[in-house]
């Protein structure tokens, strides 16, 4: 991913964040500070087990702070953002504005431009590469 015909914004992405159930999670964190795992089921879409791994992941990245317990007989779990989450959160969307000027940029340009900016780009990589990233 670090080649030079990868724009050097997508290096920056955290694969920690990037995921997309993940940025939706932090997300919603982020606007509510905390949440039990019932709102951000409902707020997310995702199955238990899908939402439950994956605030498996933000804990091990020190980006979430989860606090189990009980109400009554039923188990409750409330996630937090961490400010590590926070910061997280705040580069990776950082990253896809400068992403997205990029691009906008790039869809400024004549046609004739941008198609020969590919045909230089394609002369340049090498025919696994092409392979690879077509593939991708």
């Amino acid at each position: 991913m670090s080649d030079s015909t990868t724009p050097k914004s997508l290096i920056n992405l955290s694969d920690a964040v990037h995921q997309r159930s993940r940025l939706a999670i932090l997300a919603v964190l982020y606007e509510l500070s905390r949440a039990d795992f019932r709102l951000l089921h409902q707020s997310t879409g995702l199955t238990d087990g899908n939402l439950g791994r994956h605030i498996q992941v933000l804990e091990g990245a020190g980006l979430v702070t989860v606090e189990k317990g009980y109400s009554g007989r039923k188990p409750h779990t409330v996630v937090e953002i961490s400010p590590e989450g926070i910061l997280a959160l705040e580069a990776e969307v950082e990253v896809l504005r400068k992403l997205v000027t990029e691009v906008s940029k790039e869809t400024a340009k004549p046609v004739e431009q941008k198609r020969g900016n590919l045909k230089r780009s394609v002369q340049k990589t090498d025919p696994a590469t092409l392979l690879r990233t077509l593939e991708g």
